[in-house]
Formats: structure tokens, C-alpha cells, sequence
């Protein structure tokens, strides 16, 4: 057997070597023919789902010679008698006729030659059969069954490697189809965000995003619940050097408390109950690529600390861990929250500030950027239509004057509402835009009220803009949190901002006081 080792060495480093089973095996018979009377080699997958077997690849001497059939049906008891000479790890050597009644499936009727075949395990169980085809008057010998034995081991490695690979083109080819029905359904071409309005309200934005992109710099997004700030990030992610690598989002504000530096940072095996295997945190997630913080207003002061130490230091140690690991990691971070306020009110880290506010960009809400609207409408209510499979739609001249006129609290996460709402409201002919913004809010400051429209309106506006900044001056200036104006008022600190915004109350004004 000594003699063989250096042959055994080369099957080796070609079933390594390559990536597909089909050029290894051919390989693999070049070197095997200096010491056998080989005419043909091929290795035959188990297929135990399908009852068969099936040729995975095959290497022979001469052109147009088909030892083996493409796939095989097999009756159970067959199939069963090929797995129970499998697990018995044999080598069986044997006239070609011969071995096609012992070993059914493995041999294309009417062959010919001396026939040596061995199983190929793997750590489940058999995945194939391997068989060598000696013509006559060749004949395998004794010596030549040992060394067949000793090459099973590298044979099952490429078969297994092969398998693998199958198994993720499988997996590639399904995402992909995945990927084809989401852009279908989503009316795009490819799986990036639209921007709409870089030509209109949006211009100075994506001008500070084009500025800011390739400097790989911190950037802080400050706007409004709704308005866009995940679009504009990947925007920046998509026009930086790290394009090519991860973008993971983080909604801090959705984290418990109990669980931030575990999500954040990971945690080791063991390092708390419920731990039960070391598990990578965003910031590990993003190495190479960006980490979008949303909300990042959201997070407690503690967490505030170890954050701005991962910033500053580009280590971090997981939960439980004792070893620093480095992470290369661009932050993007964004919030509808006033970050000056929180930071009078020390519920948010001046010298983090500094650390994520390198570079701020202020995303207007969309009731600031009137002549996004129409493109914005028109662009939701084409995007419903493909995804709901009605008559495309456009809104009317009509339909433009009311999304207007309306204030979009909920900014463009809203107008995409309403335009999916009114493309199902419609009859196919026109979109029912008045229905689906239902009753509308006053007019705007400045806009003019219709004859027909009660004064009354005013009055109502003046006394809750009254009764709101009563409730400032009570708080003096503070809007959320337990002595803040919203608990006062009985509501959501959100709509709060939003009704001071619509009335035009300052709640600076009452800070000072």
C-alpha cells in the first residue's frame, strides 16, 4: 500500500482543489489510470427523498462510452438492499453482470468489464456510490480493491463539497426568484429605495448626502416620524466606499432596556440565562459596511455611555466576554426627537451628540415640500396599482389641490397610505383621493378660507393653541416625559408636536420663563 500513498496525496488535492465534482473526477481518473487498468470511473448520488440514484459526474477513456445511466428508479426493497451494503462500508468487486444483480441501479444494462465499486459516507448517513469499469480483457486485482478503499474518503469529501454547492445555488436561484416577485410586486427594477423629489424639495438634502457619502464620517438625519430618514441613509450607504458591504438597521426605540447591549454588542455563551450560544451584535453585523441607529434619541443615558466608548474607540466587548473585539463600522443615525432639549434636560450626552452630529442633515417634513407632493402622489398610487393589479392611475388636477391643501402629520409614510387607499377605493377609472383622505383639517396659516366656511374654526384653533401653551408655561417648555406637557393634556407627546406645529405654538418661548 506504500506504493500508493503518493496517488492517494494527488486524489487528495484535487478533490480539495475543485470546486465542481465533474472536473475533479476527471482529474482525479488521470492520475488513477498510471496504476489501474481504469476505462471508466463515476460516482452515483443517493437520492433517498426520490427513490432513485443518479450519476453526479463521470471521467472515462473513451469518447461516446456511457457506463451509466442518468438516473435510476429503484423499487423500495432495491433501494433498501444498496443503503444496507452502503453502512456495511464494503468494497464490492465483481463481472459487471454480476454486480447489476447485487447492486441494482448502479450499472447501465448491458455492460461489459470488471467492476469495482465502494459506498461514500458522510456524517449522515450514505450520499453515493463510486464504481471503476475495467474492459476486457483488463481485470482489477486485490492490491487494486485496497487502494479503492483508501480513496473512498476523498471521493465522499467532493461529493459532499458538490452537494453543498448544489444546495446553495438552490438557495441562490429561490432568493433571487424572491427578489424578482418583491420588484414586481413593488412596481421597481431594482430593490433600492426611490427617492422622489432629488429635483425638487429634497435637492439640498441629497446634495449634502452626494458631499457627505465617500467621506465615511458619522451623519446625524433629523426629521420627522415618517419623512424618509431610512431612505436617506441608504442613500448615503449606497454612494459610500461601503456599498458593498452590510447595511443593518437598528430601531433603538424598539430594544427593552434589559436587552440593549446584548443587540448592540452580542453576548458570550452562558453570560446570562437564556444565553445558550455566543450571538454576534449589530455593531458586529455591520463590520465593513454602515449601521443605521433610528432613533437613536430612544436610547437610556447607560447605554448612551458604552455606545459613545465603541465610537470613540472602535472596540467592543460582548456581554459576558473578556476579549476586545474590533469593529470597522460607519454610524448613521436619525431621530424625530429635539436633541438639544434632551440635552438641557440631561436625558441625552452632549459629548455623544458631538460624536454622532459630525455632519446633520434636516429632512423637511413633506407639508414643507409642497412641490413633492404630486410626484409623490402620482409615484404611491402607480406603485399600489402594480402591487394590487388594477388600471394605473394618476391623480387629477382635483385630487392634487386636496393632497395640497392637506398637512401629511404622518409625512410620506402617510401619502403612501392614502394613495393605496384610494387606488383600492377606485372604479377603475379615477382615483378616489377625496374619500381616502376623508374630512379635511382647516386651511393653513396663510391659505384662505372658503366663503362658505365657519368662523367658528378659528375661534376652536385659537383656544387649543391657548390651552396648550397654558400647559407649557406649566412645564416650562418641557413637552414629554412625567412632568411634561403631554401627560397634562392627556395626549400622545407626538401629536402634541404635531397640533403645536399646525397652531404655531413655540414652545421656546416658555423655556425661558
Amino acid at each position: 500500500m506504500e506504493r500508493f500513498i503518493s496517488l492517494l496525496l494527488e486524489v487528495w488535492r484535487e478533490a480539495c482543489r475543485q470546486i465542481e465534482l465533474g472536473p475533479s473526477l476527471e482529474r482525479s481518473a488521470a492520475i488513477l489510470r498510471r496504476r489501474l487498468p481504469l476505462d471508466a470511473i463515476w460516482i452515483r448520488r443517493i437520492d433517498l427523498a426520490g427513490g432513485a440514484v443518479e450519476t453526479a459526474a463521470i471521467a472515462r477513456s473513451r469518447a461516446g462510452d456511457s457506463p451509466a445511466p442518468g438516473r435510476s428508479e429503484l423499487a423500495p426493497r432495491d433501494l433498501e438492499r444498496l443503503l444496507a451494503w452502503c453502512r456495511r462500508s464494503q468494497i464490492a468487486h465483481l463481472p459487471a453482470a454480476r454486480m447489476q444483480d447485487r447492486l441494482p441501479g448502479l450499472l447501465a444494462p448491458g455492460l461489459e468489464g470488471d467492476v469495482l465499486a465502494g459506498p461514500l459516507l458522510g456524517e449522515e448517513g450514505p450520499l453515493g456510490v463510486v464504481a471503476l469499469l475495467a474492459r476486457p480483457p483488463r481485470a482489477f486485482r486485490q492490491e487494486h480493491e485496497e487502494l479503492l478503499a483508501a480513496l473512498l474518503e476523498p471521493f465522499a469529501v467532493a461529493l459532499e463539497n458538490d452537494r453543498r454547492l448544489r444546495e446553495m445555488k438552490t438557495l441562490r436561484e429561490a432568493a433571487e426568484a424572491d427578489r424578482l416577485s418583491l420588484l414586481a410586486r413593488l412596481g421597481r427594477k431594482e430593490l433600492a429605495e426611490t427617492i422622489v423629489g432629488v429635483e425638487g424639495g429634497l435637492r439640498p438634502v441629497m446634495e449634502r448626502v452626494e458631499r457627505v457619502a465617500r467621506l465615511d464620517v458619522p451623519v446625524l438625519i433629523l426629521g420627522e416620524t415618517g419623512s424618509g430618514k431610512e431612505v436617506v441613509a441608504r442613500a448615503i450607504h449606497t454612494r459610500s466606499r461601503r456599498a458593498s458591504g452590510p447595511f443593518q438597521r437598528v430601531n433603538c426605540g424598539a430594544i427593552p432596556a434589559g436587552l440593549i447591549d446584548s443587540e448592540l454588542f452580542g453576548h458570550e455563551r452562558g453570560s446570562f440565562t437564556g444565553a445558550v450560544t455566543d450571538r454576534k451584535g449589530w455593531f458586529e453585523r455591520a463590520d465593513g459596511g454602515t449601521l443605521f441607529l433610528d432613533e437613536i434619541g430612544e436610547l437610556p443615558l447607560e447605554a448612551q455611555v458604552r455606545l459613545l466608548r465603541v465610537l470613540q474607540d472602535g472596540v467592543l466587548e460582548r456581554v459576558g466576554g473578556h476579549r476586545p473585539l474590533s469593529v470597522d463600522v460607519r454610524i448613521v443615525a436619525a431621530t424625530h426627537r429635539d436633541l438639544h432639549a434632551m440635552i438641557e434636560e440631561q436625558r441625552f450626552r452632549e459629548d455623544l451628540w458631538y460624536r454622532i452630529a459630525v455632519f446633520p442633515i434636516h429632512l423637511a417634513p413633506v407639508r414643507d415640500r409642497v412641490e413633492d407632493i404630486p410626484a409623490l402622489a402620482t409615484h404611491f398610487a402607480l406603485r399600489a396599482a402594480t402591487r394590487f393589479g388594477t388600471p394605473p392611475l394618476v391623480p387629477s388636477e382635483d385630487d392634487l389641490a386636496l393632497l395640497v391643501r392637506y398637512p401629511w402629520p404622518g409625512n410620506v409614510r402617510e401619502v403612501a397610505a392614502v394613495m393605496e387607499r384610494a387606488v383600492i377605493l377606485s372604479d377603475g377609472h379615477r382615483l378616489e383621493v377625496a374619500r381616502a383622505l376623508g374630512p379635511l383639517p382647516p386651511p393653513r396659516t396663510g391659505v384662505p378660507k372658503r366663503a362658505d366656511e365657519a368662523p367658528a374654526l378659528a375661534d376652536l384653533d385659537a383656544a387649543m393653541a391657548a390651552h396648550i401653551e397654558s400647559a407649557l408655561a406649566r412645564t416650562r417648555g418641557r413637552i414629554e416625559g412625567e412632568h411634561g406637557a403631554a401627560v397634562l393634556l392627556g395626549i400622545n407627546p407626538h401629536t402634541l408636536r404635531a397640533r403645536m406645529r399646525k397652531l404655531g405654538v413655540d414652545w421656546r418661548r416658555f423655556r425661558a420663563r
